[in-house]
């Protein structure tokens, strides 16, 4: 997902004591977040804002009593937290998409001249974000992470998918047909590396942005898919060693190791389920039942906001 972009804080408060370790993050929170992120980070639905909004509801590690900087710092260690567990669905793929990554690496080795362009294709759809994250990246959390935010991304992301479903029918083109994945040029995969960098606004959803971006250059559905998962290794990648690397002390002051572990295996889990069962319906339905979805959350959410439920 982008830059810790992707995933941004759902909790206010965390003890930082060792012994209050277990507090700040239950097992079973661990598993919910776990498993939302699996679930929701290869489709298109934003898997930072369903992150953000199950965090308010759920009022995760809400105490009223600590101080503005301990919250601050608490704050930093969610951030990390719900990035780290992104490792887990980024094995997922990587290990569902095997034969691509090796194709890759075998031409980066100069031993396959399409893995060769497929590697370069990657490499320039993830520029665009990469720069533009670390240009951006305190403005858009201070700003754009809150619930308000999100569900304004969730409907007009539902919209969009549903405009592009209406555009591909007015083609009366079937959803399989388009480019290949080895058909795409570093120029198309340029423009779907811009369209990435919308993703940065929680909710919007870095698989929806790549995916309409590839459809847009021409790519079929499926290879549209692929590519989007492709580019989700190193964006994903990339943000998660960078939060690693940047938070994982305090990460590991804050929270139990034990928590990380159960988030990241339920994170696998969910995204090996999630993966199998998108690519199975995409090929038969198409998007627009995630067009319907954003649009229903994005409504349910907002009157639960407004009324102050939960």
């Amino acid at each position: 997902m982008i830059p810790a972009d992707s995933h941004a804080a759902t909790r206010e408060e965390f003890p930082a004591s060792a012994g209050a370790k277990q507090d700040a993050l239950t097992l079973g929170e661990a598993l919910i977040l776990g498993t939302i992120e699996g679930l929701t980070e290869y489709l298109p639905v934003s898997s930072t804002g369903h992150l953000l909004v199950a965090g308010w509801f759920m009022g995760v590690g809400d105490t009223p009593i600590a101080s503005a900087r301990k919250k601050a710092r608490n704050k930093e260690a969610l951030d990390a937290y719900t990035i780290c567990i992104q490792a887990g669905a980024i094995i997922a793929v990587l290990g569902l998409y095997f034969r691509r990554v090796r194709q890759m690496l075998r031409g980066l080795a100069g031993r396959d001249a399409e893995g060769r362009g497929l590697l370069i294709n990657v490499v320039a759809a993830f520029l665009p974000a990469a720069v533009g994250g670390m240009l951006f990246n305190k403005i858009i959390k201070t700003w754009l992470f809150g619930p308000w935010p999100v569900v304004l991304a969730w409907f007009v992301g539902g919209l969009a998918i549903l405009a592009v479903c209406r555009w591909n029918q007015g083609k009366e083109r079937p959803g399989n047909s388009g480019r290949a994945i080895e058909e795409l040029t570093w120029r198309m995969a340029l423009i779907i590396g811009f369209a990435q960098c919308i993703a940065m606004w929680p909710g919007v959803s870095r698989s929806l942005v790549t995916i309409v971006g590839g459809l847009l250059v021409g790519l079929s559905l499926p290879a549209a898919v692929e590519f989007s998962f492709l580019l989700g290794l190193i964006t994903l990648g990339a943000a998660t060693g960078h939060d690693t690397l940047k938070h994982g002390q305090l990460m590991m002051q804050t929270f139990d190791p034990l928590s990380l572990a159960v988030g990241v295996a339920a994170a696998f889990v969910a995204a090996v389920l999630s993966v199998k069962w998108m690519v199975r319906y995409l090929n038969r339905h198409g998007l627009s039942l995630f067009g319907y979805y954003r649009v229903v959350v994005a409504v349910v959410t907002g009157i639960m906001l407004i009324t102050g439920m939960p």
